[in-house]
């Protein structure tokens, strides 16, 4: 009888992956976790996975746990922002997830994101910038990385920000029709996009972790110090 090869794991699944289950299998920075087994549990688009590893507690007892993590790969995101007006450039989405967790209608207001898709990060979020917001950029700033949910999902996002001006804006954006997206373009005032934050009509994390670093140690920190005087 010829064995049959489990998709994904010892023969390609639908996107040519092999070795889904090795994931983690080599880590060794930390002495107190031992990767004992993992397991593929789904390896549709993103990657479902089931580990089994030994920790030793801060007491120095050993137990067994298992922990299920989802794998999307890692993103970027960009907060452009223009210091001479004011303003920053945000979109609006349905996202389903978010829609069937409790959000009115599902549209959030977010900072113009993706996928790495093989790309550099700075690359990925400069075809972001333009698919999305319809904005060609010149210097980004790296301002820092964020594990978004780390109870269960492996992404780590690079968050970026940019100067933009009107000239800047090369198209109407919107995202790409042929990846099903369908991306509003907001240009808020800075003060405006906070009180969305306070209201919950911006309620997305990566967005309000930029928002806020913009003014507490970004481009509209001055303006802030100067509103508080």
């Amino acid at each position: 009888m010829t064995a049959v090869g489990v998709p994904g794991v010892d023969v390609p699944d639908h996107r040519g992956r092999t070795g889904l289950d090795r994931a983690g299998r080599d880590l060794t920075g930390n002495p107190g976790v031992v990767v004992r087994d993992v397991e593929l549990l789904a390896g549709g688009w993103h990657v479902l996975r089931r580990t089994t590893f030994d920790q030793r507690r801060r007491d120095g007892r050993w137990t067994t746990e298992q922990r299920e993590t989802y794998d999307r790969g890692n993103g970027a995101t960009l907060l452009p922002h223009d210091v001479a007006r004011g303003t920053v450039l945000l979109t609006r989405q349905f996202r389903y997830p978010a829609y069937v967790n409790g959000s009115p209608d599902g549209l959030l207001v977010e900072t113009a994101a993706g996928l790495l898709e093989e790309q550099d990060a700075e690359s990925a979020v400069r075809r972001e910038a333009e698919e999305e917001l319809g904005v060609v950029l010149g210097e980004v700033t790296r301002v820092f990385d964020v594990f978004t949910s780390p109870g269960s999902v492996t992404e780590r996002v690079v968050c970026f920000a940019a100067p933009y001006t009107p000239a800047d804006r090369v198209s109407a954006g919107g995202g790409l029709v042929e990846e099903g997206e369908d991306i509003e373009v907001l240009e808020l005032g800075i003060d405006e996009a906070l009180a969305w934050v306070d209201d919950g009509r911006i309620a997305d994390a990566k967005t309000i972790l930029l928002l806020q670093w913009a003014v507490l140690r970004g481009p509209f920190r001055d303006r802030q110090s100067r509103a508080g005087r």
